[in-house]
């Protein structure tokens, strides 16, 4: 057993449960009078979480401006639109109301806002705030687990560049997540935040480092979420189903399953990346596409550890066994595991030449050109 090296740090408080967002106003209060709201498109109206956030902020007697229309795929462009809106109304916090995309986005926002850098200089890794505006967060997408850790994710269209940054500045201060705020996402983007938040444990799993206890906590969290999905897709409106959804979503990425791996690996959501940089494809689509063909192609390499994951999943007694078993989960939960099954049948040419020209890789699993064209075989 090795354990890497690692340092555990998470200032973010969670508030979860029913009606959580009653303490919202308050708590804003603590950080500003003033706040830039920020938010997707129509849902979050047409369901009620924009009313009960605004009400709130009312009743608290704090002022808020808004930026709307942040995009499933988050783009540079409106993050830039945002920072310039704050600065000029000289907002005090940032406050977002959604899921990973519109998160993902505050998080550069209000970095931007506090030190005057320019945005995709910080998502592309060139300059690192050494603060940030307060960000508040209410989840509406059980997924990314961006709610309780410090990452974001922003993609840059002119560029064809979609990047992950990561600095503590960026945690949330406040977070709350309450599950009704979850049980009108159609049953697609369900499949595709349970997709994500199993991707997310994988990730630490396949990471340098094998902690006993992690791997069993990991693990434990994608059989949980496992178990609940074939419940959750037959009954989306279950308040007990969405709130154990919630909670692991939350738990595989706020740093827990990461403790001595080094900090996992991430070549698979390097894949994904691309896919969905290319074609708009919705990220945790990607994921059950990519995810079946990484572990077909890295079978040979790790052996044992896919089939310490098969093991703890599914009794697999095979490493073949293993990854159908996983494949045979999304199917079941109506994701995508092909490209075919997503109409990019004839795309896997382009895909290859994006994979090639980004020089796509995992943090400890090492993809190369030749690992490219066995990968994008292995999606159609």
């Amino acid at each position: 057993m090795s354990i890497q090296n690692f340092t555990a740090y998470n200032p973010t408080r969670l508030h979860f449960g029913r009606g959580v967002v009653e303490a919202l106003g308050q708590t804003v209060k603590q950080y500003s009078n003033k706040v830039l709201l920020i938010y997707g498109k129509e849902s979050v109206k047409k369901y009620g979480y924009y009313d009960d956030v605004v009400k709130q902020l009312g009743n608290a007697g704090i002022e808020w401006i808004e930026y709307a229309g942040i995009k499933p795929n988050p783009i540079i462009e409106d993050v830039r639109k945002a920072v310039a809106f704050g600065n000029e109304n000289k907002v005090g916090a940032v406050l977002a109301l959604g899921g990973g995309s519109v998160i993902d986005s505050a998080k550069i926002i209000a970095a931007s806002i506090a030190t005057g850098l320019e945005p995709w200089d910080i998502v592309s890794w060139k300059n690192h705030p050494k603060k940030s505006l307060p960000l508040i967060c209410v989840l509406t997408l059980a997924a990314t687990g961006t709610e309780m850790n410090a990452a974001a994710v922003v993609q840059n269209e002119k560029t064809k560049e979609k990047l992950g940054y990561v600095n503590p500045v960026m945690f949330p201060k406040e977070s709350f997540l309450d599950p009704q705020y979850t049980t009108t996402v159609p049953s697609d983007y369900t499949s595709y935040g349970i997709v994500d938040l199993i991707a997310h444990a994988l990730e630490a799993f396949y990471g340098a480092g094998e902690p006993s206890v992690i791997d069993k906590i990991t693990l434990a969290i994608i059989k949980d979420a496992m178990e609940t999905a074939s419940r959750l897709m037959a009954d989306l409106s279950n308040y007990d189903l969405r709130a154990g959804i919630m909670l692991d979503a939350t738990l595989a990425l706020n740093g827990l399953t990461s403790y001595g791996k080094a900090g996992g690996d991430w070549g698979v959501h390097g894949i994904g990346h691309e896919i969905s940089l290319l074609f708009d494809t919705p990220h945790g689509a990607t994921l059950s596409i990519a995810y079946p063909a990484w572990l077909k192609l890295q079978k040979e390499r790790i052996p044992e550890r896919i089939l310490t994951m098969g093991r703890g999943l599914f009794n697999a007694t095979t490493v073949d066994e293993s990854i159908s078993k996983l494949e045979e989960f999304f199917v079941s939960i109506h994701a995508p595991v092909t490209l075919t099954d997503i109409g990019l049948t004839d795309k896997t040419q382009e895909l290859l030449a994006q994979l090639t020209r980004n020089k796509v890789s995992g943090m400890h699993h090492t993809l190369t050109e030749k690992d490219y064209k066995v990968l994008t075989k292995l999606m159609q």
